[in-house]
């Protein structure tokens, strides 16, 4: 086991005293470097780069030659189990990601093969162990997943939704078939995280890109609890270290307390939950992660770097803070931009870690 140079991260998801407040940004190996565009030009597509073991390590890598930060997360997507489970995954150029085969009816659902991530899903496995091995301790790695209800939304939409009309429609009409298509995925994801930890993964985080569009009763059991089951199956001691889980819903501000019941490490706030009142609300139950709005990155670097004192004085003092965007960072985001960021939470965070 190779030790960890920089355990920051992991030590404020365990709410242990940091030096700074650790940082890292969703989709931080992504469109807004020329590195990773030059990268994914050589795998020829989105999915060619995300299968080929050595590209999707160098993308993963890049974003840590150019900026200081504290985590790597693993380059891949959040479809790949609904790909795995033969529903037939494409990309159209700016319409986003689509799929051959939806999944509408029972027969639908019961037509879905079980899935072994280790086998169906091993290039994900490569990928991990491979960039696990070439961080060499340098920062931990982030393994995720999409939740099963923003997977589900996925596979019985064909698509990306703006309304979700076919998901809610199944889900008011048939919760039966919605209940078991969900079971079946929280299944899934938490085979697949665990094949991500045993692969060497040191946290995990599950993407509910969507819980936020739901009521607050569809949310608890649709979204909520099938979260939780994961969370409940998951692995969390490996190599010798705890293993933290972070339950990101954007949108979910209203569920803060819900969600730190579930025996998640952190919880990923976006930016429209005042960070400062979310901490009053869960205590030291849970590490909090965000939540600069992305946009703010087409600020002036001074603009930025208010916002993030803004944002660490809203949080205070004392660990159970890593700083992130509220989303995943925008394509057309002046790199430079993305180091003014995170060189502010480097140089102001220190004043609120004194020990």
């Amino acid at each position: 086991m190779t030790e960890l140079k920089n355990d920051r991260f992991l030590r404020a998801l365990m709410r242990q005293p940091v030096d700074r407040t650790p940082v890292w940004m969703m989709r931080q190996a992504g469109r807004y470097l020329p590195e990773y565009r030059a990268t994914r030009a050589k795998a020829g597509d989105f999915l060619s780069l995300c299968k080929n073991t050595p590209l999707a390590c160098e993308v993963t890598l890049q974003p840590l030659e150019r900026y200081p930060l504290d985590a790597a997360i693993l380059f891949s997507d959040i479809l790949t189990i609904p790909d795995a489970l033969g529903l037939g995954l494409y990309f159209e150029t700016g319409e986003g990601p689509k799929f051959k085969r939806t999944v509408r009816s029972a027969a639908d659902v019961d037509a879905l093969p079980g899935i072994k991530a280790d086998v169906d899903l091993d290039y994900v496995m490569n990928a991990v162990s491979t960039i696990r091995r070439e961080l060499n301790g340098r920062v931990p790695l982030i393994g995720f997943s999409g939740s099963p209800w923003t997977l589900a939304t996925y596979m019985v939409e064909g698509g990306s939704s703006k309304d979700f009309r076919e998901a809610k429609k199944l889900m008011y009409t048939q919760p039966e078939v919605m209940h078991r298509l969900l079971d079946h995925l929280a299944d899934s994801v938490t085979d697949y995280l665990n094949s991500q930890i045993r692969a060497g993964a040191q946290a995990v985080q599950i993407f509910d890109t969507w819980g936020g569009t739901l009521s607050s009763w569809a949310y608890e059991a649709f979204s909520l609890a099938y979260m939780r089951k994961i969370v409940k199956g998951l692995i969390r001691e490996h190599d010798g270290r705890h293993v933290p889980v972070i339950l990101f819903t954007k949108n979910g501000g209203q569920w803060l307390e819900a969600m730190a019941e579930t025996g998640a490490d952190g919880l990923g706030l976006d930016w429209t939950t005042d960070i400062g009142k979310a901490r009053a609300r869960v205590g030291d139950r849970v590490t909090l992660q965000g939540n600069m709005d992305p946009a703010m990155l087409y600020a002036p670097p001074e603009r930025i770097r208010a916002e993030v004192a803004d944002i660490l004085a809203r949080f205070g003092e004392g660990t159970g803070h890593i700083f992130n965007l509220g989303h995943g960072i925008t394509p057309d985001v002046d790199p430079a931009h993305a180091g003014a960021f995170i060189e502010a939470v480097v140089e102001l965070s220190p004043a609120y870690h004194k020990q």
